[in-house]
């Protein structure tokens, strides 16, 4: 069996599979405070989520890989102990490091190397958090920098410095050459950077005294991780060319296959290294979580049952929870518009899930106009799989199919990625 585990936006979930891919066991934690989550909360998140495994399951284990958020970045000691804050994935304070990043960074079009990230240049990559960790804290008992998902792995293999080139790609990792590159190792402190390994690649076995305290098997194999999204990509299952994998979680997450690398970091576009294709995509800011700070489940479900999702909506809104947007408008000054407020919660839902709907349109348009291949049909996948009402108005403003993934949790993801690495 393989064990999954995903920490985002608001929570870490587990996911067991056997080896015909079948779920066997699922757990869910949330974290205390989702707005200000530190590495202690990740930690004991972890454990409690070990903790809960049934025992038989437990003993069978033969792979774990883990999923985080991508560039939520920290420094750490020898001792995996935290010397830094944790910097979210949307924290945006590094606008100071991202501008010396735009002066000293090749040019993608003048440089004959393969594509240069620009997308480091901005302030929410691991690459300006890096250099406004190493700015700001005292680095003289830091001994690594590194994502989310890489410490959360290294506390179990006991091997820290780790990563893998889905959560080093915005750190600058060249996964073209599958190298740092010479500009970013010109840079201070960069001893402090990761190794970085395949997705899926094994590290090792789990630290024998963390197998026998959570009863796991003692030859359970650590794999390296990935991104929450695309842990979410790679549970869908999705192979082909021009199908587009919607994750409708906390934030919103576009991607699909493409036989060529794009990058426009103007608009929030990316690509992560795919087997011999490349997963474009780009994430918003907005997403069920703005759904959230105003109905619970139960009135999304009465309040969404009373909305015509063939009906438009005059409401134009902008649906995000605070100031900001990466994808596909890239604008860290941009202010969610979310009035005016009808008396209505019903028409105010409309607005809600019909903005929501706009914005995935309008990211699916931007990656076909910067040459992603003519899309065909999306899956969904995420906690927004469930609203029924707001599939259709979604399939009603993209003008393909659309319909919900078989699985639709990253961490059924990061299992497979164990399973088939």
């Amino acid at each position: 069996m393989f064990l999954g585990l995903d920490f985002g936006t608001s929570g870490a979930r587990a996911c067991v599979i056997d080896s015909e891919k079948n779920i066997v066991w699922k757990q869910h934690i949330a974290y205390p405070d989702p707005a200000s989550q530190t590495p202690s909360d990740w930690r004991a998140a972890l454990h409690m989520l070990l903790s809960a495994l049934p025992k038989d399951i437990a003993a069978g284990l033969h792979g774990l890989a883990i999923d985080g958020t991508s560039a939520t970045v920290l420094l750490c000691d020898e001792a995996l102990e935290p010397c830094s804050p944790a910097l979210l994935y949307h924290d945006n304070r590094a606008q100071q490091q991202a501008e010396q990043l735009k002066a000293i960074a090749p040019d993608s079009h003048t440089d004959a190397r393969p594509k240069v990230l620009r997308t480091v240049c901005i302030a929410t990559s691991g690459l300006a958090k890096f250099l406004w960790l190493t700015q700001q804290i005292d680095v003289h008992h830091a001994a690594f920098f590194l994502h989310q998902a890489d410490w959360l792995t290294a506390l179990l293999s006991g091997k820290p410095g780790i990563s893998d080139y889905h959560n080093a790609l915005k750190t600058g990792y060249d996964v073209e050459q599958l190298c740092w590159p010479d500009w970013v190792m010109a840079l201070p402190h960069t001893h402090l950077l990761p190794q970085v390994l395949a997705p899926g690649e094994v590290i090792g076995h789990i630290q024998p005294d963390i197998a026998a305290h959570f009863g796991i098997h003692p030859q359970c194999l650590i794999h390296a991780g990935t991104t929450d999204s695309t842990a979410a990509f790679i549970a869908a299952e999705v192979s082909e060319i021009g199908v587009g994998v919607t994750s409708l979680g906390t934030t919103l997450v576009l991607k699909q296959l493409s036989q060529h690398r794009i990058e426009a970091a103007e608009y929030g576009v990316y690509s992560h290294r795919y087997g011999n294709l490349w997963l474009v995509g780009g994430a918003s800011n907005a997403g069920a979580g703005v759904l959230r700070n105003y109905f619970d489940d139960a009135q999304l479900a009465i309040l969404s049952a009373q909305i015509d999702p063939l009906q438009f909506c005059p409401l134009d809104y902008y649906p995000l929870t605070r100031i900001g947007e990466r994808f596909p408008i890239n604008d860290a000054q941009l202010a969610p518009r979310l009035e005016p407020r009808p008396v209505s919660d019903v028409e105010f839902l409309h607005g809600l899930l019909q903005g929501l709907a706009r914005i995935e349109a309008a990211g699916y348009a931007r990656l076909a106009e910067l040459g992603a291949p003519a899309l065909k049909r999306v899956v969904t996948n995420g906690g927004g799989v469930k609203n029924t009402v707001w599939r259709t108005m979604r399939e009603r403003l993209l003008g393909v199919p659309v319909s919900a993934a078989n699985h639709c949790e990253a961490a059924y993801g990061s299992a497979l990625l164990c399973l088939n690495g």
